[in-house]
C-alpha cells in the first residue's frame, strides 16, 4: 500500500475515492485568501502556522537565536495567523530545559520577538499576522532539568505498562489550583508581551488534556464532565477576565484521544476507539458561553499514537490504517464540531500528509463551512513560505513539500532541536551530527 505524501493530484483522487467519506477538494483555493474577523481582530487570510516547538530557547525560558530565526521565516511566509509554540506557565511544567517559559524577567525578549514578527510580516507581505501564544503545563511529559519529572492527573496503564509512575507524582487538587493561577498569570504576561491572544493548551495529553479523561480520579478535577473540564474552563475564564477585551483567549484542544474508555476523551464507553463527539461538542458550547471565539482542533498523542495526531508516511512504526484515513478522521471530525457549534471559529490540523492536495482540500472544507482556518504544522518546517505560495499560485509545489518522514520528530526525541532535515541545511547538518553521536 503506497503511503507516500501526494505529489500528484491524481494519486490523491484515486486514494480519496476509496474512503467511506471522501474529502472535499477544489482547484479554486481563493477561499483561503479571504480575511476572517476574530473578535475585535482580523486574520488577513485563512492559513495558519501551527505551534511547532523548537526546543531551542534559552535556559531562562527566553527565545534564543534559533527560535527567532524560525519565526522570522514564518513571518515572511505570509500566513494570516502564527500560533506561537508551547510556552511553559511555570518551571515545573517545562517539557525540556530549552522549552520557552514566559516570565517577568524575560518579558522584553518575548516582546522584541513579537514585534519582529509583525515588522517582517508588514514588510514582506503588506500585513502583520495575528500571533497567539500557547500557554502550557507539560504534565506527564515534564522534564525541566532534562530528566523525567512527571506531573500526572492519574496513573495510566496504557502509557505506563509495567513501569507505573509513582502515585506521589499525581498532582493534588490544590496543585491543579496553582497551575490554573499560573496559566492565567502567563496569559496576562502574553498580553503584556504584545501577543494578539493566548492558547490555554489542552491537547496531546499534557496536563490540561489528560484531565479531560480523568474519569476515575477523585475530587474536584475528576469523574464528572464538569470536574474533568474544570481546569480548562476556569483557566480560560480567568484569562478572559484578566485580559483586555480585544485579547483573544483560545485553546488548542484535543477532541479525540484515540484511546479506549476510561483512558481516552472523545471516545465511546463501549471499549471501542470510535470517535464520540458528544462531550467535545458540549465543551465547545461551554467555552463559547464563556466568550471563546476561536479554537484550534487536534486529536491523538504524538508520543503514543502519532498516526492519529499527525499521519505520517514513515515513522517509528507502521499504522494499521492508511494515513489518509487518519487525515479524514481529523478533518471530518472537525467539520462535525463546526456543524454543531457554528458560532466558534475552528482551525483544522493534519493537512501536511496531503502534499499537493492540501490547499484544495483545505479550500473545499472552508467553502463548505467545515472549518474556518487551515492549520499547517510540519509543512512550515519544510516550507515556511507555504502560505505565500498558496496565495500566489493556488498550489504547493512538490519540490518543497514536507514528506512526513518523521525526521524532525527524531531530532526532538534525541534531545536535539527539530527542523526539516530534508529542506533546511542547518538541520541536515544537525541531523548528521546527532546520528554520529
Amino acid at each position: 500500500m503506497n503511503r507516500r505524501v501526494y505529489t500528484k493530484i491524481e494519486d490523491f483522487e484515486q486514494q480519496n475515492a476509496t474512503l467511506e467519506c471522501p474529502l472535499p477538494y477544489t482547484a479554486d483555493t481563493s477561499a483561503l485568501a479571504a480575511p476572517l474577523s476574530l473578535g475585535k481582530k482580523t486574520a488577513p487570510n485563512r492559513l495558519v502556522c501551527q505551534a511547532m516547538e523548537g526546543c531551542d530557547g534559552r535556559g531562562d525560558g527566553a527565545p534564543d537565536e534559533l527560535t527567532r530565526r524560525r519565526y522570522r521565516r514564518f513571518a515572511a511566509g505570509g500566513a494570516g495567523v502564527i500560533w506561537f509554540e508551547a510556552t511553559a506557565c511555570c518551571e515545573e511544567g517545562r517539557a525540556n530545559p530549552r522549552q520557552l517559559w514566559l516570565t517577568e524577567k524575560n518579558l522584553d525578549v518575548f516582546r522584541e520577538t513579537v514585534e519582529e514578527i509583525r515588522e517582517i510580516g508588514l514588510r514582506e507581505n503588506g500585513y502583520a499576522p495575528l500571533i497567539l501564544m500557547q500557554d502550557t503545563h507539560s504534565g506527564r511529559y515534564s522534564k525541566p532539568q532534562g530528566t523525567p519529572a512527571p506531573v500526572i492527573a492519574y496513573n495510566n496503564p496504557l502509557f505506563e505498562k509495567d513501569n507505573p509512575i509513582d502515585a506521589s507524582r499525581i498532582i493534588t487538587d490544590e496543585g491543579i489550583d496553582r497551575v490554573k493561577e499560573d496559566l492565567i498569570a502567563t496569559a496576562r504576561l502574553a498580553e503584556k508581551a504584545g501577543f494578539d491572544g493566548v492558547d490555554i493548551k489542552c491537547c496531546h495529553r499534557y496536563l490540561n488534556s489528560e484531565l479531560l479523561s480523568a474519569y476515575e480520579r477523585k475530587g474536584r478535577y475528576g469523574g464528572s464532565f464538569e470536574n474533568r473540564t474544570r481546569l480548562l474552563r476556569e483557566s480560560v475564564e480567568g484569562a478572559i477576565q484578566s485580559c483586555g477585551s480585544d485579547f483573544l483567549v483560545s485553546s488548542r484542544l484535543n477532541v479525540y484521544d484515540g484511546f479506549p474508555y476510561p483512558y481516552g476523551f472523545g471516545v465511546r464507553n463501549d471499549g471501542s476507539l470510535a470517535f464520540d463527539p458528544t462531550e467535545p461538542i458540549r465543551l465547545l458550547r461551554e467555552l463559547s458561553a464563556l466568550g471563546v471565539e476561536l479554537l484550534n482542533i487536534t486529536m491523538g498523542n504524538p508520543y503514543v499514537n502519532p498516526h492519529v495526531n499527525r499521519p505520517f508516511a514513515q515513522g517509528g512504526y507502521t499504522a494499521e490504517e492508511h494515513p489518509l484515513e487518519g487525515v479524514a478522521r481529523m478533518l471530518h471530525g472537525t467539520a462535525t464540531l463546526k456543524a454543531a457549534v457554528p458560532e466558534i471559529r475552528l482551525i483544522c490540523s493534519g493537512l501536511s500528509y496531503l502534499g499537493v492536495a492540501a490547499p484544495g482540500v483545505a479550500a473545499g472544507f472552508v467553502e463548505k463551512d467545515g472549518f474556518d482556518l487551515a492549520g499547517f504544522g510540519r509543512t512550515i518546517f519544510a516550507h515556511p513560505n507555504f502560505a505565500k505560495e498558496i496565495l500566489g499560485a493556488g498550489e504547493l509545489k512538490k519540490e518543497r513539500l514536507c514528506l512526513c518522514c518523521s525526521k524532525c520528530t527524531e531530532l526532538m526525541r534525541n534531545g536535539s532541536t527539530p527542523g526539516c532535515v530534508l529542506r533546511d541545511e542547518l538541520y541536515t547538518d544537525l541531523y548528521k551530527s546527532v546520528l554520529k553521536n
